[in-house]
């Protein structure tokens, strides 16, 4: 069975300019040569993927108000013409999707609970649960950096990212729970995940941490069309200490 979401569109195609700041980039449309300001979800660097001249695809906002009245969806990786989604949102919406529709089979066996939920110190994007009472924080993360066929994630330091897979390590070693991190491949050109150590040190101790503590590390990567974004295959996750 094939889990997919259909982009928020319809989309316009332009070209990347600048990136004002973190949450804003400048795209010439194609269609107009007008140059237009769109709202960028991710918070991350991207610096692989807005590059001056790539290929992006944006919306018009739903709500006029907003000082954007676009906001970014789709960039193109200029050096492999790989379609990348660059919209936070979307993970979660297509991991909540397969939970609800049994689609992700390294959680057979477990049921959605709840969304965003508190436990410990920290909120965590979904709460499962087995008929036999067990249950398990699972927390989602987005990732757009792809090197040589290996997704790399954070791209930017992250000290929420840390915290979460601390947390998760504690609530894995609690009697009647277990703690997984699903680390979603925002496109489809990778064949495992590593830590971004080069980028952030500290998440990639965790990671390593995590593991030992039994924490699940599963990972997925999308197909991505102008149209939807739909889970792919499961692809390994490795936690070693690497040097990049």
């Amino acid at each position: 069975m094939t889990v997919s979401l259909a982009l928020p569109g319809p989309l316009q195609p332009g070209r990347f300019l600048q990136r004002p700041n973190q949450f804003t980039i400048r795209v010439r449309l194609d269609l107009t040569g007008e140059v237009v300001l769109a709202h960028l979800p991710d918070p991350g660097r991207l610096v692989d993927l807005l590059v001056e001249d790539a290929r992006v695809w944006i919306r018009a906002a739903d709500n006029l108000q907003r000082k954007t009245h676009w906001s970014a969806v789709v960039a193109q990786d200029t050096e492999t013409g790989v379609l990348v989604s660059v919209d936070t949102r979307l993970p979660n919406e297509l991991v909540h999707a397969a939970l609800e529709e049994d689609g992700l089979e390294e959680l057979d066996g477990w049921s959605l609970v709840q969304r965003e939920a508190t436990i410990g110190r920290s909120r965590f994007d979904f709460l499962l649960q087995t008929v036999s009472g067990e249950q398990m924080a699972l927390e989602v993360k987005g990732v757009t950096m792809v090197k040589q066929g290996i997704a790399m994630f954070p791209d930017a330091p992250s000290d929420r990212a840390v915290k979460h897979l601390q947390e998760l390590s504690a609530i894995a070693q609690q009697p009647g729970w277990g703690a997984t991190a699903l680390f979603l491949v925002q496109r489809i050109d990778a064949e495992k995940v590593m830590a971004a150590r080069h980028i952030d040190h500290a998440f990639a101790v965790a990671l390593a941490d995590a593991a030992r503590a039994g924490v699940r590390l599963i990972a997925r990567r999308c197909q991505l069309t102008l149209e939807e974004m739909a889970l792919g295959n499961s692809i390994p996750v490795d936690p070693a200490l690497h040097r990049h």
